[in-house]
């Protein structure tokens, strides 16, 4: 478990946060948090019932807003609204994605634009709206949720390894060009968390859905870990989050000793395949972890697992 940051409490007229993908699952535990720690919480996803529900059932000030992040119409009147009644926003954290899973000649060019357009395109169209109103402000905090995917880029996830990669690029890129005008860039890469994103996964082979969510359910860290590590990555700015234990350790492995990695990697992958043969299957899915940052038996990590980040709204 994560040691529970309390932190100062939220200065008035820098507690604004806006949550996209907050309706469930690691958006709503992070709404939470930050709401008990005495936020102003806008919660933004494209699921307005379960965004309603969120709304009553959280404490503190928390507002609903319905938004589809492929919609830059939609992200300018979110905006609008913070600046009208808020006068501003402190905090965007960029938490709504979806999952595909596959092989590459097994996912579709319409599930490639489908993940691109909401993980990738929807973190830019956020930053877009939002990093001139920080700027002008001369404060304010990009958080960009990726995923040890976009890190470790392991087989049967092309889609999904890429989109999350292009989060990480991005983050990096606004790192330098924001930090002039006062505004912090954080970018979170967690592994599996125990969220609901199987429900939101698109895969050809149903086995990669059900591999999906043996994982998350077997994971150690939860949801409320990983919105307190948000909370603490806003009271003390860092670039990189890294949530997971294993995943800092796959993370530095890869970094210092690639070629360990590298036949960790082959290995897991001939082994999937051979069994995926036996079976009669068509998707090796099941040996190495799907994004994940590390396979048990081959030893790097001892447990290293993934997870998509975020899983409110298109999750």
């Amino acid at each position: 478990m994560i040691r529970e940051e309390t932190g100062p409490p939220p200065q008035r007229g820098r507690d604004r946060i806006l949550i996209t993908g907050g309706a469930s699952g690691l958006g709503r535990a992070m709404a939470a948090r930050f709401a008990a720690a005495g936020w102003r919480v806008a919660i933004a996803d494209l699921d307005a019932d379960a965004g309603e529900r969120a709304r009553v059932e959280l404490a503190g000030a928390v507002s609903f807003h319905p938004l589809d992040v492929r919609d830059s119409i939609g992200w300018a009147r979110v905006r609008q609204w913070c600046e009208r009644e808020w006068g501003g926003l402190d905090v965007l954290v960029n938490n709504a994605g979806v999952a595909v899973a596959g092989r590459m000649e097994a996912v579709s060019t319409d599930d490639w634009d489908w993940i691109l357009d909401i993980n990738l395109k929807g973190v830019v169209r956020g930053c877009r709206e939002f990093a001139p109103l920080f700027t002008r402000q001369g404060h304010g905090h990009l958080i960009n949720m990726a995923s040890m995917a976009g890190l470790m880029n392991l087989p049967a996830m092309s889609s999904y390894n890429v989109s999350k990669a292009g989060v990480i690029s991005l983050s990096e890129t606004l790192r330098y060009e924001l930090a002039p005008h006062g505004v912090h860039t954080t970018v979170v890469c967690p592994a599996f968390v125990q969220t609901d994103l199987d429900r939101h996964m698109r895969a050809a082979d149903p086995s990669l859905v059900n591999t999906t969510a043996t994982l998350m359910a077997a994971s150690k860290v939860t949801a409320d870990d990983v919105a307190e590590r948000v909370l603490q990555a806003v009271h003390r700015p860092r670039f990189l989050v890294l949530t997971h234990r294993e995943g800092r350790i796959a993370w530095r492995v890869k970094r210092f000793v690639p070629a360990l990695v590298d036949r960790v990697v082959a290995r897991g992958w001939r082994r999937a395949r051979a069994r995926s043969t036996q079976a009669g299957g068509n998707s090796p899915a099941t040996e190495v972890p799907v994004t994940g940052d590390g396979a048990a038996e081959d030893g790097i990590t001892g447990d290293g697992k993934h997870r998509k980040a975020g899983n409110g709204g298109h999750r």
